[in-house]
């Protein structure tokens, strides 16, 4: 009698053990969300078998492999069952990260720069693909040591930490030093005069600003253009006229004065002038070319009397 109510009591304990063993499938997903790698990473579990441990995990943005038998036995003793029904030879596992493109890195070189300085830079990175990877429980905090800088060639180097703790890594490129300057918002053709409403502004590297190019907004204002223009483009001071102040064929007054003595003759203007520049004429008097400067519509000033004004 006492023997069977022992083998009663074994079969109690057997099948409570049985019931107590759940079936668990692989996430579609095998993505760490810590340090560590859970069984609630693998498994869509919960409670104390969700937190149990299985291995350290890898590098933000880097995966790991684990021996599926080991995943089976950890899980056995946490109350789970396995079956790998896809025969799986390792499970791979990836770290959950917060990805830090190089468009972001080269924003916080070309800060870091403008603050030794003072001036604007144009941070250009020899891997442009280059990708840094953070946790995504880490406060992102990217670190900058050993900055060197050639300002001659642009070439730098810098050594970056994508979060406290992080693994430094060694990232180059070139830094430029950038100029804004005032371009045309819109296309311009030749001989139409630029308002202030035309000009925007634009960062160029000041290695390629040629020496005649105009950084002054107020060189610009109240101007002619010599030839058509293109709009986001630097200009020349070449391209830039003042207002035709004497057309062509145009009948103007030339004057000239000398102790208190004032003579004007009526003239024909050979070419097209600005005013406060130098222009040739026709004394339609005597017939002979005169040069003088244009001081405002119809009315130009002989520098010096000729012979026969």
């Amino acid at each position: 009698m006492t023997r069977f109510i022992l083998s009663l009591a074994l079969a109690g304990l057997t099948a409570g053990s049985a019931l107590a063993i759940e079936p668990v499938f692989l996430r579609d997903q095998l993505v760490a969300e810590g340090a560590h790698i859970t069984l609630g990473d693998l498994f869509e579990v919960e409670g104390e078998a969700a937190q149990a441990p299985l291995a350290r995990a890898p590098a933000p943005g880097a995966r790991t492999s684990l021996d599926p038998n080991y995943v089976r036995r950890i899980a056995a003793d946490n109350g789970l069952v396995w079956g790998n029904p896809s025969n799986l030879l390792r499970v791979s596992v990836s770290r959950a990260s917060r990805a830090i493109e190089g468009s972001l890195l080269s924003e916080l070189l070309e800060e870091e720069f403008f603050a030794r300085d003072g001036r604007p830079y144009e941070v250009r990175l020899s891997n442009s693909s280059l990708v840094l990877y953070a946790p995504v429980e880490a406060a992102l905090g990217l670190q900058l040591e050993q900055l060197n800088h050639d300002a001659r060639s642009g070439l730098f180097s810098v050594m970056i930490s994508a979060y406290p703790g992080a693994e430094p890594v060694r990232v180059s490129g070139r830094a430029y030093a950038t100029v804004d300057v005032p371009v045309l918002a819109r296309p311009v053709g030749a001989g139409e005069m630029i308002e202030a409403e035309d000009i925007a502004w634009i960062s160029v590297r000041g290695d390629r600003l040629r020496p005649d190019a105009v950084t002054d907004e107020i060189a610009m204002i109240g101007l002619e253009a010599r030839r058509s223009l293109r709009a986001n483009e630097p200009v020349r001071s070449y391209d830039l006229v003042a207002p035709t102040a004497i057309e062509r064929g145009e009948t103007v007054t030339l004057i000239f004065s000398a102790r208190g003595l004032q003579l004007s003759v009526q003239a024909r203007a050979l070419q097209n002038v600005a005013e406060g520049e130098i222009g040739r004429f026709v004394n339609l008097h005597s017939n002979r070319t005169i040069e003088a400067r244009a001081e405002g519509p119809g009315l130009a000033r002989v520098g010096a009397a000729p012979a026969a004004f």
